[in-house]
């Protein structure tokens, strides 16, 4: 193999992997490390790498051929089966990061930031450096980094219910949320409530929205109830309607009471909607203007950045109150149709309504044929006096069409 001596794995944290041909074979998600016995370094096991949907597999360093200038290269031979972190195995990033940490030596106290892997003559790899950044004043606002040998840091193992996560967050920055998600899935449930709590709110809103809803569940119950109710607060009203309705009764009134009122009120009407109807489907937060707003109005709205784009490729044009359950709804204009008329058209001028769309009580499947059949990725729910009540997206139909826990299913494999 070929490899500088000492290796920073920071550095290495979402690089790609590839194949001898030079094809991306997946990304590089975490380091596998066993503990040895007394007064030996801990052996590198193998890369954890992320390939195909999300699944994250096992690479031992045995076909690692090169980590020069920080790019991973293999012998293009992939096991495929999911990865199981053992008991006797530690990841770095996800457990050695943020560690408190003593160093005797240095008399000092610290934080782990990074973590260092050196081959010895039998091409064998081991942790043999620790990067430690000092904590107190004395060390200044952010204290100073120092690195020092494997064996001069005391408490690298074991558990620890303070450990922080602002180290390891900086190696997961540029994940998508569903990417984020399934990480921390991967961590033990201590690890990763730890690091949940460290995420701001809208990071971790975004978050959970990828999240099962048992895991749901137990994020927000480790949480502060006012940190919770602030992410509650972030997260889409239908998703928190879910998340809600799953916890204990005298739990939910909590949070809900915690919420903004206008929050808690968007997610209390969500709520008394059934599973499986558009009504439990529908989210409060279309994007809604009057009829005689204007088309660059419309486009200004869309390009807000926090809608998705399901949401963002209609805008729901009806009267006054806009606030979901609005006036009388008088129909949708596609961002296309945005786009090709003149700016300042009025959206009431384009907006169509020639469809049957969905009642609060419309079954799923009802949902999915409307979607289907007029090539759609959202649509409105009205109720029986024409007003709007909500906007169903493509996304959220297939979560209800999916099998029951597909997030934790494996992807199946191209042959």
């Amino acid at each position: 193999m070929t490899s500088t001596s000492r290796i920073f794995l920071a550095r290495l944290a979402g690089h790609a992997v590839f194949d001898p041909a030079g094809d991306q074979v997946g990304k590089l998600r975490d380091v596998v490390v066993t503990q040895r016995s007394a007064g030996r370094l801990p052996r590198v096991l193998g890369l954890v790498i992320e390939v195909l949907g999300r699944r994250r597999v096992f690479l031992p360093m045995t076909r690692v051929t090169s980590l020069e200038g920080g790019q991973i290269i293999t012998t293009g031979v992939l096991n495929l089966r999911r990865f199981e972190q053992r008991q006797t195995e530690t990841l770095v990033f996800g457990e050695l990061f943020d560690r408190t940490v003593r160093v005797p030596s240095q008399n000092l106290d610290g934080v782990v930031y990074d973590v260092a892997m050196e081959q010895d003559r039998s091409h064998d790899w081991y942790l043999s450096d620790v990067a430690v950044r000092g904590r107190g004043s004395r060390f200044g606002r952010r204290g100073h980094g120092i690195v020092v040998d494997w064996v001069d840091v005391a408490d690298l193992m074991g558990a620890q219910p303070s450990q922080g996560a602002t180290h390891l967050l900086a190696t997961m920055d540029t994940m998508r949320p569903a990417d984020l998600a399934n990480a921390l899935r991967e961590l033990p449930i201590q690890r990763r409530t730890q690091i949940a709590a460290e995420l701001d709110d809208e990071r971790l809103a975004d978050v959970l929205e990828e999240m099962p809803e048992i895991a749901q569940v137990e994020i927000l119950g480790g949480l502060d109830p006012e940190r919770a109710a602030d992410v509650l607060e972030e997260m889409s009203p239908d998703d928190a309607a879910d998340v809600i309705a799953e916890l204990p009764l005298a739990t939910a009134e909590e949070l809900l009471a915690l919420m903004e009122p206008d929050e808690a009120e968007d997610v209390r009407r969500l709520m008394v909607y059934e599973e499986g109807t558009a009504g439990g489907l529908m989210t409060s937060d279309a994007v809604i203007l009057p009829p005689d707003a204007t088309l660059a109005e419309g486009l200004a709205r869309i390009r807000e950045p926090e809608l998705s784009p399901s949401l963002a490729a209609l805008v729901y044009v009806a009267r006054p109150p806009l606030e979901t359950p609005t006036g009388r709804f008088l129909g949708v204009v596609h961002f296309q149709h945005l786009l090709r008329e003149p700016p300042s058209s009025l959206v009431g001028s384009i907006a169509v309504n020639d469809i049957d769309w969905p009642r609060p009580d419309t079954s799923l499947h009802e949902v999915a044929r409307i979607l289907a059949t007029y090539n759609l990725v959202a649509c409105p729910v009205v109720d029986d006096s024409n007003h709007l009540v909500g906007a169903i997206t493509v996304d959220d139909v297939l979560d209800e069409l999916l099998p029951e826990g597909w997030r934790d299913q494996e992807p199946e494999v191209a042959r």
